[in-house]
């Protein structure tokens, strides 16, 4: 286990590194699939794999442990009981009273699966090999559910703060469309590259009509920006992985150079008007998608809005706003160097 010059920054980035990839893993088969097999709903092979890459993406938190152990080159064992601490720490899986059955769903808390992999590496690297003959009984109870059990105990902790959260972003609907909508379009621009779920606060909060659709083109707009500005800075992998939703995979990059969120936020500003003027909807369901599996779009659609309204809006607003959002911010005012700031930082 390297431990050598661990500061809190290195730690830190580590942990992110593994969570970006881990993210990735997890959430990546579903969010393609799905979009593509709710058109198959009558072929058994088609329900069967949406329900496999379902239940793949709720191991989401199991990859993440596994990876940011990972970064910290530990063994085999000790990766394993990271992991196993981060699945149970996330709250993926919870015991139901009410029909006396374990029940899971969708991701987890990815905040609290972060924190709890992070104690687990911790212990890990207090104990080093003290534990000797008897690491293979003693590790997994003491470090593995110890850790797991402090994940569960500040997990409601975690959950009633990104709650708030939420309650803060729902009560820009309450002012005028055109801020309302860059607001929430903002807000959520910016969570899709934070540990915290966009679809969770989406659907813990109920966001409907226009505050949904502004939400979903906040995603879309870091999508596009992502993209853009990857597109010659990183390997083809990596971009395409953005494109098709893995925006977390930069969340090292944000917090190394936070100045990528201006760009994204300059995008999101402008990417909004058209949600207040068109009238661009969504759902709960689809407030934190954005163009994943045309989630955001499709929900715009099927709420009226017309295909040539939907291009422009989801497509060539977002697009133009963020080529111009480059060219200015990088070439002419040279605030950053998107070959530094947008290089992926996850394999660090």
């Amino acid at each position: 286990m390297t431990q050598k010059n661990m500061t809190p920054k290195l730690f830190l980035n580590k942990v992110l590194g593994g969570t970006a990839t881990g993210v990735v893993i997890g959430l990546i088969p579903n969010a393609v699939l799905s979009g593509i097999l709710k058109y198959f709903t009558d072929i058994p092979l088609a329900v069967m794999l949406s329900q496999v890459a379902l239940i793949f993406q709720m191991a989401t938190p199991l990859l993440i442990g596994a990876l940011i152990a990972m970064q910290f080159g530990m063994q085999p064992m000790q990766i394993m009981v990271t992991a196993g601490a981060a699945f149970v720490g996330s709250g993926v899986v919870a015991f139901n009273p009410e029909i006396g059955a374990y029940i899971g769903a969708g991701t987890g808390d990815l905040i609290n699966t972060m924190i709890t992999a992070a104690i687990a590496v911790l212990l890990l690297m207090l104990v080093k090999d003290k534990f000797g003959s008897v690491a293979v009984i003693a590790m997994p109870i003491l470090i593995g559910c110890g850790a797991a059990m402090l994940g569960l105990l500040i997990l409601p902790i975690i959950t009633s703060l990104t709650g708030a959260l939420g309650s803060v972003i729902n009560s820009f609907t309450n002012l005028q469309p055109i801020i309302m909508a860059i607001l929430i379009s903002c807000s959520f621009a910016l969570l899709i590259v934070t540990p915290v779920s966009t679809v969770a606060i989406g659907l813990a909060i109920q966001l409907q009509g226009i505050s949904a659709g502004a939400a979903a083109m906040g995603v879309a707009a870091t999508t596009i920006v992502l993209v853009i500005h990857s597109w010659k800075v990183n390997e083809s992998g990596v971009t395409l992985a953005v494109g098709l939703g893995a925006m977390k995979l930069m969340m090292p990059n944000l917090f190394k150079y936070p100045i990528i969120m201006l760009p994204i936020l300059v995008t999101a500003v402008v990417s909004a008007i058209p949600v207040a003027l068109f009238a661009v909807s969504g759902t709960p369901q689809s407030a934190g998608f954005g163009l994943v599996g045309l989630v955001g779009p499709l929900a715009s659609f099927d709420a009226g809005l017309s295909v040539p309204l939907i291009i422009i809006s989801w497509f060539v607003v977002p697009i133009i706003a963020g080529l111009i959002a480059k060219i200015v911010l990088e070439k002419v005012m040279k605030l950053y160097d998107s070959k530094t700031v947008f290089a992926f930082q996850g394999s660090n």
